[in-house]
């Protein structure tokens, strides 16, 4: 059971990532997009879509830091255990507070909203469910173990196995004495990976980056009359010919 959680589950689930991806690009393109309802209602997702976006980011960036950067480092740093550890509470919290927060209203709108719950499919709904349980488990670890209870030192053990899995080098016993809520919240994020290429989640790898430098759309007034419009060619063809029948 330790492997098939811990090294059979992570590496199905990438596989699963990586040609999930490939598949939908060659046969699904015009799917390949947010599926936006903002034309169905805007009020909600005005206050909702940023509020999930900054908070996902922050969470994702606190997540690259913690799982990706060893503690070894930030010690070579100078920077304190206590110091990391209160810094990545406190912002975890907040960006948190934020992802809830925005999750909470997109899912509300959902319901709100008939327009919009008309539009909504399956694997969206899915998604959202998805989403929640994972917000909701990587809550409970960072306030209820870290702030509320005793703490847990997830940076020597569960970074240390996520980095062994891309270096071939799983350490599995690191994860059997791991509380419960880090456990399922890991496992969580790999079936999470899992799912994400068959979800609206595809357009984040089709980011707008050439708005960045694509040369301005100038709009001019048009000066002077208005030029009258030109008939069709067919109208003309039209006229020509019951010209040419009438001269007959």
């Amino acid at each position: 059971m330790t492997t098939l959680l811990w090294v059979v589950v992570p590496y199905a689930c990438l596989a699963v990532f990586v040609a999930g991806h490939a598949w939908r690009w060659r046969h699904d393109q015009f799917g390949w997009t947010t599926h936006t309802s903002q034309l169905l209602e805007n009020r909600l997702l005005r206050l909702g879509s940023p509020l999930f976006h900054l908070g996902a980011f922050g969470v994702i960036g606190g997540h690259a830091m913690g799982l990706l950067i060893p503690a070894s480092l930030t010690e070579r740093l100078g920077i304190p255990e206590h110091a990391y550890h209160l810094v990545s509470v406190s912002a975890g919290t907040v960006t948190g507070v934020m992802l809830v927060a925005g999750l909470a209203l997109l899912i509300a709108r959902r319901f709100v909203s008939g327009r919009v719950r008309r539009v909504t499919t399956t694997m969206d709904k899915v998604l959202y469910a998805f989403l929640a349980a994972m917000v909701l488990l990587g809550m409970t670890a960072t306030v209820g173990e870290n702030l509320l209870g005793g703490g847990y030192d997830y940076r020597e053990t569960i970074a240390v196995w996520f980095r062994g899995i891309f270096w071939f080098q799983p350490h599995t016993e690191l994860m059997t004495g791991a509380p419960l809520v880090y456990q399922l919240h890991a496992i969580g994020g790999f079936l999470f990976l899992a799912l994400w290429p068959f979800t609206r989640l595809v357009h984040v790898w089709s980011a707008p980056l050439a708005y960045l430098w694509r040369p301005y759309v100038v709009y001019r007034a048009r000066r002077g009359p208005v030029p009258t419009a030109q008939p069709a060619p067919a109208a003309v063809r039209d006229a020509a010919r019951r010209t040419v029948s009438s001269g007959r």
